[in-house]
């Protein structure tokens, strides 16, 4: 209802928790460690846990709204990345749409498929998201 009245940073924020609905709901069914996942990367930014499932319940039906900037969009390639991770099989169709995402988010064709590659090894390794975005940036050559 006043969907024309939020601001640029609410739309994104929806289609960010839209593009991880995507994913989530690429194998068939939203496991309840990757629901955890997207509401926590809601409530970090202010949603309620019922804002954040209603969103995800009009999943096909959204338009995505593309990150600005190459900050945003490593962040969002790196929360989808996170997101496959998260309950500990990673599907051939996930890996495949974050490399989908990555594109669709501006990053170069030849190199989306290291990126997401490079950046599921950080999360597995366990290094911090600036490490693994500080050696992206020095990758990518922003």
């Amino acid at each position: 209802m006043f969907g024309f009245f939020e601001s640029e940073e609410v739309k994104k924020l929806k289609s960010h928790i839209t593009n991880l609905g995507a994913l989530a709901k690429i194998d068939g069914h939203v496991d309840p460690s990757e629901m955890d996942f997207i509401i926590g990367i809601g409530k970090k930014h202010g949603m309620k846990a019922s804002e954040v499932r209603n969103l995800l319940s009009q999943v096909n039906d959204a338009k995505p709204q593309l990150p600005s900037n190459d900050s945003e969009r490593f962040d969002q390639i790196y929360d989808l990345v996170e997101m496959m991770l998260a309950d500990g099989i990673v599907d051939e169709n996930e890996m495949e749409f974050c490399i989908h995402m990555a594109s669709k988010l501006g990053f170069k064709k030849a190199i989306v498929g290291v990126l997401v590659r490079k950046i599921s090894m950080g999360v597995k390794d366990g290094l911090p998201r600036e490490a693994i975005k500080q050696d992206a940036q020095d990758y990518l050559n922003y």
